[in-house]
């Protein structure tokens, strides 16, 4: 049997640990706590996109979203849900959803605001309560 020289251990050793860096910085750590919460979401909408693009929340909280548009009258549904509020520049709308379900959802802007309206589109991620 062949024995393993002591640079080679090393190399591999390096090599291992780069790639469980790697592993873990990709990891999801978005998921903001173990047990479902009551939340407040500012949304801010502009030039055909939404500001946070992508919201995490685990399996039972009740979000608050605060819509905010600076430009056009913009508008967010969320697919797969009964949700859609509206809010004028200057003049912010609320509405409250609960994460009941889990997956991926994508909302929208639920407003014909222009020629990019098509791809104004976001991500909501609902957790299995877990913190990774």
């Amino acid at each position: 049997m062949r024995r393993v020289s002591g640079w080679m251990k090393r190399w591999i050793g390096l090599v291992m640990l780069v790639l469980v860096g790697l592993a873990t910085a990709f990891m999801p750590l978005h998921f903001p706590s173990e047990e479902p919460a009551v939340r407040f979401i500012r949304v801010e909408t502009s030039a055909y996109q939404f500001s946070p693009g992508e919201i995490y929340l685990n399996s039972g909280d009740m979000v608050t979203i605060e819509l905010v548009s600076t430009d056009y009258v913009h508008g967010l549904s969320v697919d797969g849900y009964d949700f859609n509020i509206i809010a004028e520049p200057g003049q912010p709308a609320r509405g409250t959803i609960i994460a009941d379900r889990p997956g991926v959802f994508r909302f929208r802007c639920s407003v014909a605001c222009g020629n990019l309206h098509p791809f104004m589109i976001g991500k909501l991620v609902v957790g299995p309560n877990v913190t990774l």
